[in-house]
């Protein structure tokens, strides 16, 4: 997971756990690609093109930097158990060579072991494939494949700047399948400006058509920034609007339920990705690479942005890592409460901090105003109702008082 430097405690050149924080369970690795052929209008993802770069930095640079970063995780995380998941993120990661890309699963495998049954993925853009470069990334071995398809429309393709033609994101998740990946996923976005209903139904129905086993659909955000907020700010394109996205929402989780890809996590159906349920488990992981962020054992820490920046610390023999966050327990109860209520398996209640009988008034009066439903067993749990789905951020809000 790759996001904007944030302030917080400086890091030893060290590394960035304090002395005796260790994971304690399972552990995920996540590989922080950052290289770009174009830059999409709405990304504000620590991304980079050639000509930003200038230079400065090659694929093999980047590669010897990652390795070096992999054999640092593992130098501070002795005895920590095999990884059960990676994911390769950017960025392109597949603008690399496949041989190249396994070259860094192979160094997380010698250095820590790959757990046997172990999900690999990589995230594409759909014009960096063909059925030979999906071979490759087979005997790479990724196991799970991530296309960017966003939508199906040319119109709305043309206003998030996206370079692949309407039909190629589809065409590449069924080559794909037919290249012997068990998992596929698309991603798509909805709400851009622009996009009519038709539209939104257009692009379901053809990535539906691709039989992906797994859909991602995020709504538009327009981060600051990018070139997408300055043309919202200059009046040329309006803002994405509230009632829209939550129109659009309902639509995807209607059809892809129906379609037999049920939700599991709030913009995600089908057969869950196990990284991702790592991150909402708030469970270990290392993130590799420029302006990857990392959580071990309630330490949180995030590493410089720039490409040449996070190469020289690393050829010095000094920590990537420009700042990291200690959590308290508290902290670490509302984060559980935070990413677990996201999930349709539903948030523990006994995960709900401070007093139980204020917990519980909290809880029937989300009950009552149909946001969220209790799932009873040997766990008691709550999940959010669609309506809740629609306003997470405030049914949290709500539930830690």
């Amino acid at each position: 997971m790759a996001g904007r430097e944030l302030d917080g405690q400086a890091v030893p050149a060290s590394g960035p756990l304090p002395p005796g924080v260790r994971t304690g369970g399972p552990l995920s690795i996540y590989v922080h690609v950052p290289f770009c052929a174009t830059r999409c209008g709405y990304c504000d993802f620590n991304t980079y093109t050639a000509g930003e770069l200038g230079g400065v930095l090659g694929v093999d640079g980047y590669l010897d930097a990652a390795r070096a970063e992999i054999r640092a995780a593992r130098a501070a995380l002795d005895g920590a158990p095999a990884v059960e998941t990676v994911f390769f993120g950017g960025g392109t990661p597949t603008l690399l060579e496949p041989a190249a890309l396994g070259r860094l699963i192979a160094e997380i495998d010698t250095e820590f072991g790959l757990a046997a049954g172990a999900e690999v993925t990589t995230e594409a853009n759909p014009e960096t494939l063909d059925p030979s470069v999906l071979g490759a990334l087979l005997t790479a071995g990724f196991t799970r494949l991530s296309i960017g398809m966003q939508s199906a429309a040319p119109g709305v393709l043309a206003t998030l700047d996206r370079v692949h033609t309407p039909g190629r994101a589809v065409a590449a998740a069924k080559q794909a399948r037919a290249a012997g990946f068990d998992q596929v996923s698309l991603d798509l976005i909805y709400g851009t400006p622009g996009e009519t209903p038709q539209d939104w139904r257009a692009s379901l129905d053809a990535a539906l058509s691709a039989e992906p086993t797994h859909l991602s659909a995020y709504a538009l955000v327009v981060e600051d920034g990018t070139a997408l907020r300055r043309r919202v700010r200059n009046g040329e394109i309006p803002p994405p609007d509230d009632d829209v996205l939550a129109d659009r929402y309902e639509a995807a989780d209607a059809l892809l339920t129906a379609a037999g890809l049920p939700w599991y996590e709030i913009s995600n159906w089908g057969s869950p990705c196990r990284h991702n349920l790592a991150y909402w488990r708030s469970r270990d992981w290392w993130g590799i690479g420029p302006g990857a962020h990392s959580h071990v054992g309630g330490v949180r820490w995030w590493n410089v942005r720039h490409p040449a920046t996070y190469s020289q610390a690393l050829h010095a023999g000094r920590s990537p890592a420009r700042g990291r966050e200690v959590l308290t327990p508290a902290e670490r109860a509302e984060e559980r409460v935070l990413l677990g209520s996201r999930l349709s398996e539903g948030l523990p209640v006994l995960d709900i901090p401070g007093d139980s009988k204020a917990a519980g008034e909290r809880v029937r009066r989300l009950v009552e105003d149909g946001l969220v439903e209790e799932v009873l067993g040997a766990e008691p749990r709550l999940r959010l109702t669609l309506h809740g789905r629609l306003i997470a951020d405030t049914v949290v809000h709500r539930l830690l008082g």
